[in-house]
């Protein structure tokens, strides 16, 4: 089979712990050809969407770790799949290229995950789907909304709606040092929405990913453990990844989740969950399988490669 990897830059892969390469040599092992192309490479032509593409060679060596072949111009709907991994932000060019991939879709195109469903999932305002999951939480742009907020729940976490990696997270305690400077900040005075959650203590023991994958759920999470006196988890703001089997808890949640949002079109998505409540719902480009897969005795780019087979068939 012919994959087409949508996707950043190689050379800025981390390559000892990127998900999508560990996807594309699971791929590669198995005897798939592999194409690779950035999202600035899709385009409507001649009354097709079609990318200017590259074969993919994935190599042993840590230095010189790929190889490409010349530029190509494909219909995606010639690829056996598009896997679209480029990394958030949701920004309007991402919302150009779901836009092209739904229009290959109608073409015949096999995408995943579905562009109009990625559209439709907000990575943190999808949650509010799931209330009964959810810790206490308030979606506003309105200072005098999260100063009540904290006044009830003394303790909060305030985040914009399109961050990413942990960035432009802040807790506010229950002296509410700094409370209306910080949502006038992340805020821009209004112009844009900010999403305020309880604080939850239980970030102690990580913020733990959890990985969907054809409504299945990966029996490993991946728990981001703040180092210091971060609050943060998340690996790109110094989080410690512990991988560990889920919980009870998480296991009823993940599995309540898993064939709702696969029967949706969203083939891989990682969960974001603290102490058992829901914060996030990521569909654009989860990551975690390597570390999973490491310290574990579960084959997450394997377990991926055979579940997509199968949707393929």
């Amino acid at each position: 089979m012919d994959f087409l990897f949508i996707a950043d830059p190689l050379e800025s892969f981390k390559i000892q712990k990127d998900s999508t390469l560990a996807m594309m040599r699971a791929a590669q092992e198995a005897g798939n050809r592999l194409w690779f192309c950035q999202s600035r490479n899709v385009l409507w032509r001649d009354d097709f969407v079609v990318a200017d593409c590259q074969a993919l060679v994935i190599k042993p060596s840590s230095t010189h770790w790929y190889e490409l072949g010349d530029i190509e111009s494909r219909s995606l709907k010639s690829f056996s799949a598009v896997l679209m991994r480029t990394d958030p932000p949701f920004d309007i060019e991402y919302l150009n290229t779901t836009w092209l991939l739904s229009a290959a879709v109608r073409q015949g195109a096999k995408v995943f995950n579905e562009p109009s469903a990625v559209r439709d999932h907000s990575e943190k305002l999808s949650i509010t789907e799931f209330p009964e999951l959810i810790p206490p939480t308030l979606v506003t742009r309105e200072l005098e909304a999260v100063e009540h907020f904290h006044q009830t729940h003394r303790d909060i976490v305030i985040k914009p709606l399109d961050g990413m990696g942990g960035m432009g997270v802040f807790r506010v305690g229950a002296d509410g040092l700094n409370l209306a400077s910080i949502v006038e900040t992340l805020g821009e005075n209004g112009a844009r929405t900010l999403m305020v959650q309880r604080f939850l203590p239980e970030i102690a023991q990580g913020d733990k990913r959890v990985l969907l994958i054809g409504g299945k759920v990966v029996p490993f999470a991946l728990a981001r453990i703040p180092q210091g006196n971060e609050i943060r988890g998340n690996l790109a703001a110094g989080g410690k990844g512990v991988a560990m089997p889920l919980t009870e808890g998480e296991k009823r949640v993940a599995e309540k989740l898993a064939p709702i949002l696969n029967q949706r079109g969203l083939f891989l998505v990682g969960l974001d969950l603290i102490g058992g409540f829901l914060t996030e719902i990521n569909v654009t480009s989860p990551t975690c399988f390597v570390e999973i897969t490491d310290q574990s005795n579960f084959d997450v780019p394997k377990f991926w490669l055979a579940t997509l087979e199968k949707a393929l068939a």
